[in-house]
């Protein structure tokens, strides 16, 4: 691999070195090891959390249904059918470390790392984003907007969605045939999945329908077994809707991914480059896309940031072609890079990961009484779904699921011993607890 940029300039060009410069020589080799570390350094914070909430209930489901021997019945299912490769991670991640969180959240960081560098392949396989591509990639690295997709196991299916996803874009770029593969890994991964077609249209218009066709078959086979089996609690519970307020949810999501990093960078493509509108424009529509699924939610206008994973590409790109458009300003791009990494770096090590130990609180205290006493525990103020307490008394403590009680009457009748969750004001008056 040359040590240039791999932009399209000719060269020994004036802009040919120029993006040179942008990229201070680096070659491919120490551009991975660069972005490596940036993630490493962003959300090393994760690897001292405990396992959180739903990470109890999802690892013992995935025991039922992420098995080898359980692939029929994982097929039967409505819903985990379409997150099959997370009940596969899980299976085998609890037979190979059982409740060491840090091992968990190691997996978590390994697949973002990947993503960074795929991310990096893709724009260096799209023309529109290839001056930018190494800036992209390292502004995904450090951006603290899609934390919950790394910093919360249960998260995963956001990572595998994506490195499935993007293995398939970028054999879409390259006319690779054997993209249909991780693309259709990509579809098992998350129901949200078939939004990537439209994003292989962004990057790459083909109007030949033999190439567009495996894709389309495999897209509408698992597509559309979702919506052949509507009483899933998907469509049941109303989580999801075509009455919800998509023109509040949609541009408020649009709104939040593009906050605060996207304005400017935007401001600073409109200001000093006017080359780099097409890239800009593509990165916008690449959030607005990746968006869209969840746009129909009815239980919040406020899309979780889990979900803004693969939207925040799109803000990566737009941030690399502000950086491309500022290629002449060296030392000002720098400055402005160096800021965001900072601040990136610096919410993610103070105000998340505080957010995410108080967010483990219940349980770790539950699990910690739970260790130290016998018989049934009468739980009490636990404000989450009672499976959440069950598995993790049961996954944390060794007792049997049964052993939580949540009624007086059981409570007496069985002699269970009372546990009250600390209020979370009162937790944050105490020192958070590490691990």
């Amino acid at each position: 691999m040359p040590r240039g940029c791999g932009c399209s300039h000719p060269p020994g060009s004036r802009k040919s070195r120029r993006h040179s410069q942008l990229y201070y020589g680096l070659t491919l080799a120490q551009r991975l090891a660069v972005l490596a570390l940036l993630c490493v350094l962003a959300y090393a914070p994760a690897l001292r959390l405990p396992l959180i909430e739903d990470d109890y209930p999802n690892l013992t489901q995935s025991q039922t249904y992420g098995a080898p021997s359980a692939i029929a019945t994982l097929a039967a299912h409505p819903v985990y059918r379409v997150r099959a490769t997370s009940e596969w991670t899980m299976y085998w991640m609890w037979k190979a470390v059982g409740l060491r969180p840090w091992a968990y959240h190691a997996l978590s960081l390994a697949l973002h790392v990947l993503n960074t560098w795929l991310l990096l392949a893709i724009g260096l396989a799209w023309p529109r984003m290839r001056a930018g591509a190494f800036w992209a990639a390292a502004f995904f690295a450090v951006a603290e907007g899609h934390q919950e997709a790394v910093m919360w196991f249960s998260a995963i299916n956001e990572l595998w969605l994506f490195l499935l996803g993007g293995m398939a874009l970028w054999c879409w770029l390259k006319d690779r045939s054997w993209g249909v593969v991780p693309f259709a890994l990509a579809l098992i991964s998350k129901e949200s999945a078939v939004i990537l077609l439209p994003l292989f249209w962004l990057a790459a218009p083909r109007r030949d329908w033999r190439r567009w066709a495996p894709y389309l078959a495999v897209a509408a086979a698992v597509t559309g077994s979702i919506f052949l089996a509507p009483q899933t609690f998907r469509f049941a519970d109303g989580s999801f809707s075509w009455h919800a307020p998509i023109w509040i949810t949609w541009p408020r999501g649009i709104a939040r991914v593009l906050w605060p990093w996207g304005w400017l960078a935007a401001a600073v493509v409109w200001w000093r480059g006017r080359k780099e509108y097409a890239a800009a424009g593509m990165a916008l529509a690449w959030i607005a896309i990746a968006l869209l699924p969840y746009a129909f939610l009815t239980y919040s206008t406020e899309i979780p940031s889990r979900q803004t994973y693969l939207a925040s590409a799109g803000l990566a790109w737009l941030v690399g072609a502000a950086a491309a458009a500022g290629v002449a300003l060296r030392r000002v791009v720098a400055a402005a890079l160096a800021a965001v990494l900072a601040l990136n770096v610096g919410y993610l090590w103070t105000k998340k990961r505080a957010q995410f130990l108080e967010r483990a609180a219940p349980t770790e205290e539950l699990i910690a009484f739970a260790r130290r006493t016998p018989g049934p525990i009468w739980v009490r103020n636990f404000l989450r779904v009672p499976w959440i307490a069950e598995e993790a008394v049961h996954l944390g403590a060794g007792h049997p699921a049964s052993d939580v009680v949540w009624t007086e009457a059981e409570a007496r009748a069985r002699g269970a011993t009372e546990f009250r969750i600390t209020p979370p004001s009162s937790r944050r008056r105490s020192s958070l607890p590490s691990r």
